[in-house]
């Protein structure tokens, strides 16, 4: 069974920095598309960054140029650094795949960035 676990939230005043992490069990993520999500209360949950199985990134505009998407197939982990964080950025952050296909969802990791 595919298990995913992300850590590295916290609190963190605007301009901060936080690095998330997720742990997969189950699956080689090196074989997968996988994508940052976050879901801020009240909204959809967005996909922030995606990295494809040979190491190809992008972003959408909201978070560009602040965050990047890295990977340790090693590890079997994937990572999220967010730099220059923004109020607006304050969100339950998950991981998953970035195709249309989902593994069950973890119980993500919080971030808070006070203005």
């Amino acid at each position: 069974q595919v298990q995913l676990v992300e850590s590295g939230g916290g609190l963190v005043q605007a301009g901060g920095s936080l690095r998330l992490s997720c742990a997969a069990s189950g699956i080689r993520l090196e074989i997968m598309h996988m994508g940052w999500y976050r879901q801020a209360p009240g909204n959809e949950r967005e996909l922030v960054a995606r990295i494809s199985r040979v190491g190809s990134a992008d972003y959408p505009v909201s978070v560009r140029d602040r965050f990047t998407i890295s990977r340790d197939n090693a590890k079997n982990s994937l990572y999220l650094q967010m730099n220059s964080l923004k109020p607006e950025d304050t969100a339950v952050y998950y991981c998953n795949t970035a195709t249309g296909i989902k593994f069950p969802w973890g119980q993500g990791t919080q971030v808070t960035v006070s203005s």
